[in-house]
């Protein structure tokens, strides 16, 4: 019969729990989104939300996804104009050569 325990393995060091972020309320969200629909506003507040010290985390990962999608969308609008401007060039070269 093998009733032999294994001994707790020996740790160097334990490390202090992680912090927890504090729960964000319903009303400091609905404030988020109310910023974040302003223009220009929500670009400011974004950065500072990103940039901030004693900002909740979930804000500020909130934030940091926010601007990288508002990045990625600034860059498809900048494509997409680029597109449509070179092809109205385009279309206004060739009524003028027709005429």
């Amino acid at each position: 019969m093998n009733d032999y325990q294994q001994p707790e393995p020996i740790r160097q060091y334990d490390l202090p729990p992680a912090p927890e972020a504090p729960v964000m309320s319903l009303m400091d969200w609905v404030v988020v989104l109310i910023l974040t629909a302003l223009p220009i506003v929500n670009i400011i507040m974004l950065i500072i939300w990103t940039v901030g010290e004693n900002v909740n985390p979930n804000k500020k990962n909130y934030a940091r996804a926010a601007l990288i999608m508002t990045a990625i969308s600034i860059v498809f609008f900048v494509a997409f104009m680029g597109r449509m401007l070179g092809t109205f060039l385009s279309m206004m070269e060739q009524i003028s050569l027709n005429f």
